[in-house]
């Protein structure tokens, strides 16, 4: 018994989640400003397209990016780790589910800024949205254009 309860705690520490089954949701959190309504809405906006998002709302929301490794210039309104990548911004589903799928050797993926248009903003999408990558010691490279 005490061996399975160490087993737990260290898989617990070293953030291990085991991968979703067929059919099952995959986990995301998403950390935004309390006031941001425009999270929430993105939050929503994975939910309807298969993620269980949990939002958690923080006042230090540039050191989670940091933490994260969201290269300067490249920050969106929020920040959401799924399945060990980070998702910064307003990225539409298709390129996050891309990125689960080939799961290419980079820390995540970034829409840059609030584009108007992009899931859980308003406004109407004027101009093709450009999605990067990123990873540590290198420049951020297109990942999509949607």
């Amino acid at each position: 018994m005490r061996t399975i309860l160490i087993s737990v705690l260290l898989l617990t520490l070293i953030g291990y989640a085991p991968q979703a089954r067929a059919g099952d949701k995959i986990g995301a959190v998403l950390y935004k400003s309390p006031e941001c309504s425009c999270c929430e809405q993105y939050a929503d906006y994975l939910r309807d397209n298969g993620f269980e998002v949990t939002v958690r709302p923080t006042e230090d929301l540039s050191l989670i990016k940091e933490m994260n490794g969201v290269p300067d210039g490249f920050e969106g309104c929020h920040t959401t780790l799924v399945d060990g990548y980070v998702i910064e911004g307003h990225v539409p589903v298709d390129s996050v589910n891309r990125l689960l799928a080939e799961r290419p050797d980079v820390t995540g993926i970034s829409l840059p800024g609030m584009p108007e248009g992009a899931p859980g903003m308003t406004g109407s999408k004027s101009e093709p949205f450009v999605i990067y990558d990123f990873a540590p010691n290198r420049e951020p490279s297109v990942f999509a254009v949607e």
